[in-house]
């Protein structure tokens, strides 16, 4: 893993290093080409709201809602939330119930009202904006019009929850969210004073009561860049008091060799708030914090593919095996996390742990249709049932199995995992530029220069090939930097201009800088050229992982789906509404119908001698993340592991120490894409 505290002591606060340039001719228009390990955060971008004074400038910047539309595999997905959970858990979650909805009213009383309504509209919402679809936008407007109308005369809002006296304030974070995002979008008025407002309440609140129970203490940080992101609008300087009060009363995420607590969401959420205060704070300090904290979980939890580690519901010593898992809702805000950190650090790292987390860990994560997800995913997980692995795994009930009712957090939480993607795929840049950070088809359409609009068009199926075109729509000439983000496993990427090579040493870069007076129709064709990289895990049991490109493959095993009775399966707080019908909405365990024991012979130094690379066709339903569709699969080398078995607590067993002693035979082995298997054996040891 790369050392991410060496990076910060050479130079990560510095801006951009040159590493080298040129000047190219392309179809006439001169280019202007560099490689940069930083872009330069100095400038203000003419054209968006920047960071106010005096907090740090943002390397990048977060375009409005409406600014990206998806497309490809990742519009597929978008739409199969739609029409799956996403789209329908309003008809089937007791929590969005219409009835005693706490979030209904004035006095914010009722028996439904907590973290799920505001968890799920985040996605459901934006997913509405970004496919435009109005049936969603009216549903998600309901909810809205209900938050913005029954603002109490102190400015609080939301359920009247409270623990041991104090006001919970948890509820209100993500909410504040959706407001942010239902801004964006459609501008409304009364956002802004309703926020300014509710911010004064916060900051009425005593200290000694403010923040004080386990959730909001661990997350003020969330409710800290919302209070940014009004202050960049307003300007009024209460909310830079408010925020230092935020930070002065969340949970110590500053600790050098520890963290405040070890609940996986918690940490996957809440190790960006040091970086978060930073931008008002200036101390290097509290950015080296959060990339401790990152680096932290994953020096002890973390040694397993996929981007995540192994928490369960609270990470425990003793529990590191790659059997271990993380909820769906960590993933989520792991992303999450990573989009932010990358648009305040500069730092490529956060878009490639964000691939990471999101082509080989949350894409499993459900049934390929999106009606039913997962509770805990795992890199090495051969059965997902309906039983209770405990203590195998960190907490008591379903949590294997694929079920529409699992769990109150995640069932609702999943929503923003992919619409959150995609609106961070394009960022603006401070030289009122933009840059290409997570790649995947679909279309930006911002403003540049001197504020000029332009649109790109991007066609690629990027993870699964190497080559992503970008054409250029305006209605002039205009003049502005295009920075497209070099991968970190990537050596060799090449760019043209219009068919003509750049040329350019991208080895010793993290992004390409195309500088030049861009016309209609200009084309950009980026080719990310992929190898087979073994990945060793030394300080789990030596055993490895295969990536080819961002994806870790897994070894295919035979997936037997049995359907079950919701009702009977779920976790027992999720709940549903009386008029919805579990026959509609089924829960699914997948046993393994194939051998899963298998050590790999391979060269780890030259992979390429020992795995084949295979490329399917393209998926007709457009869904590459199933083992039948997947589009690229590796032929391997395996052998048996015959004592590696299911244990007592019904989970894979735990690796056993690589190399290992077999006399079982060389047998041929299918890998699929991580992302893609329901049941994956992604760590795997090596066999003699």
């Amino acid at each position: 893993m790369m050392n991410n505290l060496n990076r910060i002591g050479k130079g990560i606060y510095l801006t951009a290093a040159l590493v080298c340039c040129g000047v190219y001719v392309a179809s006439a228009q001169v280019v202007k080409a560099s490689t940069v390990t930083k872009v330069n955060n100095q400038p203000l971008n003419a054209n968006y709201i920047n960071n106010r004074a005096p907090l740090q400038r943002e390397y990048f910047e977060k375009l409005p809602i409406g600014s990206i539309k998806a497309g490809g595999w990742l519009k597929k997905a978008l739409e199969l939330q739609r029409d799956g959970l996403t789209g329908n858990l309003g008809e089937i979650s007791v929590w969005l119930s219409k009835t005693n909805n706490a979030w209904l009213n004035k006095e914010g009383t009722g028996e439904y009202g907590w973290e799920e309504l505001p968890y799920w509209l985040k996605g459901y919402a934006n997913i509405g904006y970004m496919l435009g679809d109005q049936k969603i936008i009216k549903e998600a407007k309901f909810w809205i019009d209900a938050v913005l109308n029954n603002q109490r005369d102190n400015g609080d809002f939301g359920p009247a929850r409270t623990n041991k006296g104090n006001r919970d304030l948890w509820t209100n974070m993500p909410m504040l969210w959706c407001l942010q995002s239902y801004y964006e979008y459609s501008k409304d008025p009364r956002v802004i004073p309703f926020m300014t407002k509710y911010f004064r309440y916060e900051l009425s609140v005593p200290d000694d009561k403010f923040l004080e129970d386990y959730w909001e203490n661990s997350r003020g940080g969330d409710n800290m860049l919302s209070v940014y992101w009004l202050y960049n609008r307003t300007g009024d300087k209460f909310l830079l008091d408010l925020a230092a009060k935020l930070d002065k009363n969340t949970a110590n995420w500053r600790q050098a060799n520890n963290l405040p607590n070890w609940h996986n969401v918690n940490v996957a959420q809440c190790f960006r708030e040091p970086a978060t205060f930073y931008l008002q704070s200036h101390d290097p300090k509290d950015l080296a914090a959060t990339y401790n904290d990152f680096n932290l979980i994953r020096k002890v939890y973390g040694q397993v593919p996929g981007g995540m580690f192994g928490a369960d519901e609270n990470a425990r010593k003793g529990y590191d095996d790659p059997r271990q898992a993380v909820e769906t809702c960590g993933m989520v805000e792991q992303m999450t996390s990573d989009q932010l950190l990358l648009g305040d650090t500069g730092d490529r790292l956060w878009a490639e742990n964000c691939e990471d987390v999101a082509f080989n860990t949350f894409s499993a994560a459900f049934m390929p249709d999106y009606r039913s997800l997962r509770y805990l995913t795992a890199p090495n997980m051969v059965v997902s049932d309906g039983k209770n692995h405990s203590p195998g795994i960190a907490n008591e009930g379903p949590f294997l199995m694929m079920n529409p009712f699992s769990s109150r957090c995640c069932q609702h939480n999943h929503a923003a995992g992919w619409v959150y993607y995609a609106e961070n795929s394009w960022m603006a840049t401070p030289d009122n530029g933009l840059a290409a950070q997570l790649y995947t088809q679909g279309q930006v359409s911002a403003k540049v220069g001197t504020g000029s609009a332009v649109s790109i068009v991007e066609t690629t199926r990027y993870p699964f090939q190497d080559q992503i075109s970008f054409v250029v729509n305006t209605s002039k000439t205009v003049a502005f930097p295009l920075y497209l983000r070099i991968p970190a496993w990537c050596k060799d990427a090449s760019v043209k201009v219009n068919g003509i090579a750049v040329k350019l040493n991208t080895a010793t870069g993290d992004y390409i800088k195309l500088a030049k007076s861009w016309k209609n129709g200009d084309k950009i064709t980026l080719h990310l050229p992929m190898q087979l990289k073994v990945r060793e895990w030394e300080q789990n049991k030596n055993s490895v992982s295969v990536n080819y490109g961002p994806l870790t493959y897994s070894l295919k095993i035979d997936e037997k789906y049995t359907k079950e009775d919701s009702r009977t399966t779920t976790q027992g707080d999720s709940h549903w509404q009386a008029t919805a019908d579990p026959q509609k909405w089924p829960s699914y365990e997948i046993h393994a119908a194939s051998n899963w024991n298998y050590g790999l012979v391979i060269d780890k130094e030259h992979p390429e001698k020992s795995i084949e690379v295979i490329r399917r066709a393209w998926p007709k339903d457009n869904n590459p993340f199933t083992n039948a569709g997947a589009p690229i699969e590796l032929k391997a080398k395996g052998k048996q592991i015959p004592g590696w078995t299911i244990d007592q607590y019904g989970l894979c067993g735990i690796l056993p120490q690589s190399p290992v002693k077999t006399e079982a035979p060389l047998a041929n082995l299918t890998l699929v894409p991580m992302g893609g298997a329901r049941l994956r054996i992604s760590s795997f040891p090596v066999a003699e």
